[in-house]
């Protein structure tokens, strides 16, 4: 797959996008990920390189402002104080650049404890309906509200999914942007920016897809 890119690299310029923070990403890609890529995609887009050098940020905190943000995690807290739960851990509501992350029982829960949890959350709408009760309480807060994984959901401005990162590479003048994702489903990750306009979309389910189509479109 690198050698491929290399070689792609040389009829366009490439780039990945992902949620996770840039250390997550150079533990999945490599130490050396700035320099394989010309566009590295962190959260989203709202941490971004260009050939190495970064670009302006965007921050969860600069654009909710500090009082709508004291006022949405006061609620959090409060909500989660009057829980009913079997279990408590650490780690609440984990701050990040692009979002929030709350968490009934903790971040800190391990992994059987996440597993226990997952199950009482299904059987108990926990987080369901604590995203339904921040919904009815900040209506005109512009945020997203997606559950994922075992034991929390995120907190993050409509819009900020990964279509966030198209800017950047428009702001370079590129016109025909492809983009390949193995979430293009509806309610997928990748289904916003897959379905985006600006995008042709490539569905893959796996890295000889990917192969695949790029030896088709490129070469």
């Amino acid at each position: 797959m690198l050698e491929l890119l290399a070689q792609l690299r040389t009829k366009a310029a490439i780039g990945f996008v992902g949620g996770s923070d840039f250390v997550k990403q150079q533990e999945q890609l490599g130490e050396n990920v700035l320099e394989l890529f010309d566009y590295c995609f962190s959260e989203n887009g709202l941490t971004a390189y260009k050939l190495g050098e970064k670009l302006a940020s965007q921050s969860f905190i600069g654009w909710i402002g500090e009082e709508k943000y004291n006022k949405l995690v006061t609620f959090v807290l409060r909500y989660l104080a009057d829980l009913d739960l079997p279990k408590r851990r650490g780690t609440f509501v984990e701050f990040r650049n692009g979002m929030i992350n709350v968490s009934p029982i903790g971040r800190n829960a391990s992994n059987p404890e996440r597993a226990e949890y997952e199950k009482f959350d299904l059987a108990h709408n926990i987080r369901k309906n604590f995203v339904e009760a921040l919904k009815a309480e900040f209506p005109d807060y512009g945020l997203t509200y997606s559950i994922g994984g075992q034991i929390s959901f995120d907190v993050f401005p409509t819009g900020w999914d990964k279509t966030y990162c198209l800017q950047h590479v428009e702001a370079a003048g590129y016109k025909t942007i492809h983009f390949f994702g193995d979430k293009s489903f509806k309610g997928g990750n990748d289904y916003e920016i897959y379905e985006d306009p600006r995008t042709i979309g490539h569905a893959v389910n796996n890295p000889e897809d990917t192969i695949r189509i790029i030896k088709e479109t490129f070469f």
